[in-house]
């Protein structure tokens, strides 16, 4: 057969870093027909590359999208320092539409990742895909060690497909999700994909993929409804799209907070916020949502959205597509130091209370283990040591100069998370209606811990804790003790992970 010939495409001389290179291979990979494409190759050592596109048809996507990938990505509508104090100002979630444009990391789709880590193998948590009125928590889910490319199969099943351990759980019952790994972990063996992740655009120099996690999905891949007690979270949307389900911190009372499963520095609801039982949390009714569906990054990459959702923000995450990728980083606040302390009450108390229990059912899979209570008392008094920055009322003081109302520019730069209306249906969502048999059930140890642990609480002995610890309640301050040490405590605890750093 005679082979086709195109007119060759001008060559494209410029500044561009290796990433752009490897979009262009990976698009010519994708042609069609034996079209073949001239190899890139390195110009000279100063950083400028060539790239002969030379047998593609003009019509054909390919060329289109490599010319875009050699265009330059047009200006951010926020600086750096000026996102920075945006986020200290948002009170709501809201989307940044174009902050991430130009990003390589937009490229991390599950293929492109599969390949990189080869026949690495990453943990899958599994749950069945049915209608049930209660989460479906970490310790209730089935896990599976696998490669990303076992994975990709699985979700697309074909006669003679590699499976490895998802043949046991048929994609049409069930979920998966790669949640929770840290980037730094996942790609040590490849640094440099580390900076295609670039957190300091949004003001946080230095922060890339090391400080991040990545999370890889399938369809109806959930987390369960949570606040988490540190910081605020960026999250970028990579491939698929992801709904988010957010309520605002003051809708705690009617989302019934637990710390069962226990997990340091999270809060989980005891209420399946898509299909509440409200014959069991009628209070929900109350409840305030926030949605919004993050939508992947364009092939042009000029768009890519990035979630922001502050403190203390309660969210239900849920995919919506057969494979999804996102990327996201948790960034510190002051007022963490004085949370580090509330998180070490909380687990100084479960694990007082369910040490008898057997952990698999209480403890959440991502913890280590049951610590005793000599470290957790240990833990307490160091994080209470941490709080060195507090004013008279045990609050950290703030170090921005902001006075008056937050003033946030909205618009098509920065789109706000909208409540939704009418979000609770009128009638009750699954369940039985609760009737009294004329005997109460007993109160059983989780229904304790759920009282004497509520954020309110909680807040309310941090307090107190600290007003202790500085003797501003009349009593003579602890004395130090010699043995407690920093080895004994929780790292979460203690510090922030490396290349973390507060803002506010």
């Amino acid at each position: 057969m005679r082979e086709r010939k195109f007119a060759p495409r001008p060559k494209l001389s410029s500044p561009l870093p290796p990433f752009w290179l490897v979009r262009c291979v990976e698009l010519t990979e994708r042609s069609r027909n034996g079209i073949r494409s001239e190899a890139l190759r390195e110009v000279d050592v100063a950083g400028h590359w060539s790239c002969d596109v030379c047998l593609l048809p003009p019509e054909s996507q390919l060329h289109v999208e490599c010319k875009v990938m050699a265009s330059p990505a047009p200006p951010k509508p926020f600086g750096p320092e000026e996102t920075r104090r945006l986020l200290h100002r948002l009170q709501t979630p809201a989307v940044f539409p174009d902050m991430a444009a130009g990003w390589p990391a937009l490229l991390w789709t599950a293929e492109r990742l599969s390949r990189c880590l080869g026949d690495q193998v990453v943990q899958f948590r599994l749950g069945r895909k049915e209608e049930m009125n209660a989460p479906l928590f970490e310790t209730q889910c089935s896990y599976v060690e696998a490669t990303l490319e076992q994975f990709l199969s699985w979700t697309r099943p074909q006669t003679g497909s590699r499976l490895g351990p998802f043949c046991e759980y048929p994609s049409s019952e069930y979920w998966a999700y790669a949640d929770y790994k840290y980037i730094a972990l996942l790609l040590q063996d490849r640094p440099a994909m580390f900076q295609d992740v670039r957190w300091s655009d949004f003001g946080f120099e230095g922060r890339d993929g090391k400080e991040s996690t990545l999370w890889v999905g399938s369809a109806q891949a959930n987390t369960p409804c949570h606040l988490d007690s540190y910081g605020c979270n960026l999250v970028l949307q990579v491939e698929g799209r992801k709904r988010w389900h957010l309520f605002p911190p003051e809708d705690t009372a009617h989302l019934y907070p637990t710390r069962i499963p226990y997990e340091e520095s999270s809060v989980f609801s005891q209420v399946h916020v898509v299909r509440p039982d409200l014959s069991r949390f009628p209070l929900f009714r109350g409840s305030r949502a926030h949605e919004v569906t993050l939508e992947p990054g364009q092939v042009d990459l000029w768009s890519a959205q990035v979630l922001f959702v502050p403190r203390h923000w309660w969210h239900y995450v849920e995919s919506l597509d057969p494979v999804t990728v996102s990327i996201n980083s948790w960034i510190e606040l002051e007022a963490d130091a004085v949370e580090r302390v509330g998180e070490a009450v909380a687990k100084a108390v479960v694990c007082a209370l369910k040490s008898e229990d057997d952990p698999d059912d209480w403890l959440n899979p991502t913890e280590e283990g049951v610590a005793p209570h000599r470290d957790n008392m240990r833990s307490l008094n160091l994080a209470l040591r941490a709080c060195d920055r507090r004013d008279a009322g045990g609050r950290i003081r703030e170090s921005s100069s902001d006075s008056g109302p937050p003033k946030v520019p909205f618009g098509p730069h920065l789109v706000p998370v909208r409540r939704q209306k009418d979000a609770v249906p009128p009638q009750t969502t699954g369940g039985q209606e609760v009737t009294s048999s004329g005997e109460e059930a007993p109160i059983t140890t989780n229904d304790l811990l759920d009282c004497l642990l509520h954020p309110d609480v909680v807040a309310r002995v941090t307090e107190l804790l600290l007003q202790r610890h500085t003797g501003s309640d009349g009593s003579a301050p602890p004395p130090p003790d010699a043995k407690d040490s920093p080895c004994t405590a929780s790292p979460r605890l203690l510090s922030r992970p490396h290349g973390q750093e507060d803002f506010g």
